[in-house]
């Protein structure tokens, strides 16, 4: 029995090493990519604040593009995304592009309030299905608006989010599109921004190029832009925007620099048509759509030897809004993990595989090990702690290192990631705000990231069974005064 017991604690004191040097090596990581993010941010720290885009606006050679909305359900904020970028002096400051809305079957009044709102006329007699060649669910209408000549509505079958993007595709008529989401607010600059490392390639070809999201829950918003700033009271929302901080700022810039960026939110993203209509458009039947698009162009880029590259910009700023309810913002979680999951699993021949060099060395293993089987580590590494004091086995030397680096792994991380965007755009004038997003950031280890490690976990165990994951609904409340 002494024998069984003692094999009991080695174990116990094995895995506790294991999970801190698992832990150690996510830390060192991050801290690169903290330093690389800091670094880009610190070389382009107040172009927000002046015009250096006039050149690019006036230019002949800036390329038109297409911004396409994808909208199921979404009657509590079209209106405003889609006066954010036609209307107003908010309007989008870009010379030429067209705005395509797909409404992908919803069953609220999301067609009828577009219809009213801005004067949507059925075209006749016109097929656009295939102008792109990528199949889709049948389109039922193509509407034109009469008081704005850049604005398309579509009302096709539910085919879900993939589809309605595809039939964007497929009408959309420039050179470079622009996925959005249909809750999304846009900076009347954020295209312009978005397009600079675009224009500026020169004879380097750009894929795509991703932006920074915000979260809208908390501010003012009138006509479709952001008037005030201000931090939500919902500790879910504080907790949220935490995080978006520190994925966007921390690392896609870092990864984005070396041409690994595996994502590009579905938020906020451009495009090059002609590349994604040649990789056949979003794959169907999975929820992450937006990062397997991405990993296939990067496959096809390495495969066909295209030189291209994958771009993240963190100046151009989008807002959109993150659900409030515990239930709903489980469900996306769930949902984004299984996309991820979907991700690696398509493309699994890229990992480790030295034709894809950094991307199947680095990019895909870093997605695999830390994003996808992080939670199982730390909730592996929760139990470990939770049975060594039910069993008063509990040694300070090996499980107090493991705590603090857990601790460091996430609370001070977020401190960082909220010190380097109110370095950088300072949103939040008020102190109280700012101190509330430290303490929040402090106190996630204790509270928030066990509960997003449970639910990751749950998807990933739901994936490796088999069982289909939905999008589900999105709740809005509507962020917009």
């Amino acid at each position: 029995m002494n024998k069984l017991w003692e094999l009991a604690q080695f174990n116990l004191k094995l895995l506790n090493d294991l999970i801190f040097i698992y832990l150690l090596a996510i830390c060192f990581f991050y801290l690169i990519l903290f330093l690389m993010s800091f670094k880009q941010i610190k070389r382009e720290r107040g172009l927000h604040n002046v015009e250096p885009y006039k050149r690019i606006r006036n230019s002949a050679f800036t390329p038109p593009i297409s911004i396409l909305v994808p909208a199921y359900n979404e009657q509590m904020g079209i209106i405003e995304t889609v006066l954010s970028l036609i209307t107003g002096s908010g309007r989008l400051n870009y010379p030429q592009y067209e705005v395509i809305v797909v409404n992908d079957g919803s069953k609220d009044e999301t067609m009828q309030k577009m219809i009213d709102r801005f004067k949507m006329t059925p075209m006749k007699n016109k097929v656009f299905q295939k102008r792109n060649g990528i199949e889709t669910k049948p389109l039922k209408m193509v509407y034109y608006s009469e008081i704005f000549p850049q604005l398309i509505l579509v009302d096709k079958e539910n085919g879900g989010k993939s589809d309605a993007l595809n039939v964007g595709v497929n009408l959309a008529r420039y050179p470079y599109f622009a996925s959005i989401d249909g809750d999304t607010i846009l900076e009347p600059d954020s295209f312009l921004k978005m397009m600079k490392p675009i224009i500026e390639a020169n004879e380097q070809e750009i894929l795509a190029v991703g932006g920074n999201v915000l979260i809208a829950n908390g501010s003012t918003i009138i006509q479709g832009q952001i008037k005030e700033k201000r931090l939500s009271k919902n500790p879910w929302i504080v907790m949220q925007t935490i995080e978006y901080m520190r994925a966007f700022l921390i690392g896609r810039i870092g990864l984005s620099r070396k041409n690994l960026l595996l994502i590009i939110s579905g938020a906020f993203g451009v495009f090059k048509t002609a590349r994604v209509v040649q990789a056949g458009g979003y794959r169907v039947g999975t929820v992450g759509e937006d990062m397997e698009l991405v990993v296939r162009l990067h496959r096809m880029n390495i495969e066909n030897e295209w030189g291209a590259k994958i771009e993240y910009v963190a100046d151009p700023v989008c807002y959109t809004e993150a659900p409030e309810d515990l239930k709903v913002l489980k469900r996306q979680r769930i949902r984004w993990h299984r996309g991820l999951f979907d991700s690696l699993w398509i493309h699994r021949k890229m990992i480790l595989n030295p034709k894809y060099g950094a991307i199947g060395f680095i990019s895909m293993p870093y997605f695999l090990l830390v994003e996808l089987l992080g939670p199982v580590v730390e909730l592996v590494g929760y139990l470990v702690i939770v049975i060594g004091l039910a069993f008063g086995q509990v040694q300070l030397q090996y499980s107090l290192p493991l705590i603090l680096l857990t601790v460091v792994y996430g609370s001070f991380m977020s401190v960082g990631a909220v010190l380097l965007e109110e370095w950088r755009l300072e949103n939040y004038r008020s102190i109280s705000e700012l101190n509330r997003l430290f303490f929040f950031a402090l106190s996630e280890t204790i509270w928030y990231r066990p509960i997003m490690t449970l639910w990751r976990v749950q998807s990933l165990i739901s994936a490796v069974r088999g069982k289909k994951q939905s999008w589900g609904e999105m709740k809005r409340k509507g962020v917009s005064a």
